[in-house]
């Protein structure tokens, strides 16, 4: 297992939505900070790792919720790099509350991308020592992430702020085109409990995008959504999301 590391957070009300609760964003923004600190920690940070013509990228994503945190709230996120292999290097975050409780699980994948070309990098075990996790030759396999098969759709066009360092979408914003498509009464009767999201090509600047859906109501008060968010005909960014209807 890998070095874990810990940051301290107080939700403000600016990261919640009007229930309350932790966006994605913030939620995904905030676990980020805290691996990004440790790598600044183990001098892994983003000049030493641009510095290298490299940047990371994240392409894959899975989220189990047991409660979102609240506005207002003090958590707690400890994450851990579990392990790598040649291509995949694979991360790990815990939110917790003040009494210990497990709040979200994150699990993430992660690539090296050649600033220049934009292609994959194979990772080197010297720039993974100071983490202490462990090389292995297995390749993660995630759940199977369900097709959209209806045809509700709606366009976005990518803005100046919805760019990061890399000069291409943050991964977190993507979630706001998945999300606010299903609308205000979903969102405001439903609450999240898993997320399986993959990441299937960058969107630049300037970009227009369509962001597909479908809505699949399910027994005991459930429903699964289904998401595709495509550039042109190309497939950008694909998932799965479970909901339970808020009590």
């Amino acid at each position: 297992m890998g070095k874990r590391y810990t940051i301290n957070h107080e939700v403000a009300y600016y990261e919640c939505d009007i229930n309350q609760t932790m966006t994605f964003p913030a939620l995904l923004s905030v676990a980020i900070k805290a691996s990004t600190d440790q790598s600044d920690e183990l001098e892994r940070g983003t000049e030493q790792i641009n510095a290298l013509g490299i940047t990371w990228v994240i392409t894959q994503t899975e989220v189990t919720i047991n409660r979102l945190p609240r506005v207002g709230e003090r958590i707690s996120i400890v994450t851990e790099p579990t392990e790598f292999n040649r291509y995949f290097c694979y991360r790990s975050y815990w939110v917790y509350d003040l009494e210990g409780n497990e709040l979200v699980k994150i699990d993430m994948a992660f690539v090296l991308m050649d600033i220049e070309n934009r292609k994959m990098s194979s990772v080197d075990a010297e720039l993974m020592a100071p983490y202490e996790s462990p090389k292995v030759k297995k390749i993660r396999r995630w759940p199977k992430i369900e097709k959209v098969e209806v045809d509700q759709k709606q366009l976005y066009h990518v803005r100046y702020y919805d760019l990061d360092s890399n000069h291409h979408v943050n991964n977190a914003m993507y979630f706001n085109w998945l999300i606010d498509v299903l609308g205000y009464d979903f969102m405001t009767q439903y609450e999240p409990k898993y997320v399986n999201i993959k990441f299937d090509k960058e969107v630049l600047y300037g970009n227009d995008i369509e962001s597909f859906y479908e809505i699949v109501e399910e027994p005991e008060a459930k429903a699964t959504t289904r998401h595709e968010i495509r550039l042109g005909d190309q497939l950008a960014c694909e998932a799965n999301i479970s909901w339970q209807k808020r009590s």
